[in-house]
């Protein structure tokens, strides 16, 4: 067999062990980063600020610039973030609240989210044992990822439990 015939034999071998489906990238170019949802957003997060403080947790706005591993339909909608506070580890704690056009678009977004988290490509953003809070209110999409007993704040892991009991839950795929 020729070097030639040996390489296109093996570059179909390889082709052949590739995935059928390949997410699109979740980067878009520079300069088309979503625009801040603004009050597209606000009465999903003034209920999200309440459900925290109703549970001890303290969160708001943050002037932080922060953009959380998403799939494609996430990635290209407008958001809002809050921070819940965390004195022992303020690099953490903050929830993503996207703004789709209306509630089947959200959960079509959620949807594709979970789907893209489970798959190989966006699996390895997180560590093995992350769990997460997917949650659609209305139009707005709920995003919230955490490694429990992996932050010096406690506070860190009774984030997650408290965003699932607001609106409707989309599960992640293990």
């Amino acid at each position: 067999m020729t070097r030639r015939a040996l390489a296109v034999a093996l570059a179909f071998a390889v082709a052949a062990c590739a995935p059928a489906y390949i997410p699109k990238s979740t980067y878009p170019p520079i300069g088309s980063t979503p625009q801040p949802a603004g009050d597209t957003t606000n009465a999903t997060k003034q209920v999200v600020i309440g459900a925290l403080s109703a549970a001890g947790l303290q969160a708001g706005d943050t002037n932080r610039s922060v953009r959380p591993w998403e799939g494609p339909l996430l990635a290209a909608a407008p958001r809002s973030i809050i921070q819940v506070t965390l004195p022992d580890d303020p690099e953490h704690g903050f929830i993503a609240i996207y703004a789709l056009g209306s509630p089947n678009a959200a959960l079509a977004a959620a949807n594709d989210h979970a789907a893209w988290v489970a798959s190989s490509i966006g699996r390895i953003n997180f560590a093995p044992g992350t769990r997460f809070a997917l949650q659609v209110v209305g139009s707005n999409v709920i995003w919230f990822s955490w490694l429990p007993g992996s932050s010096p704040d406690a506070r860190l892991d009774q984030i997650g439990p408290v965003l699932e009991t607001i609106g409707e839950g989309v599960t992640v795929p293990s």
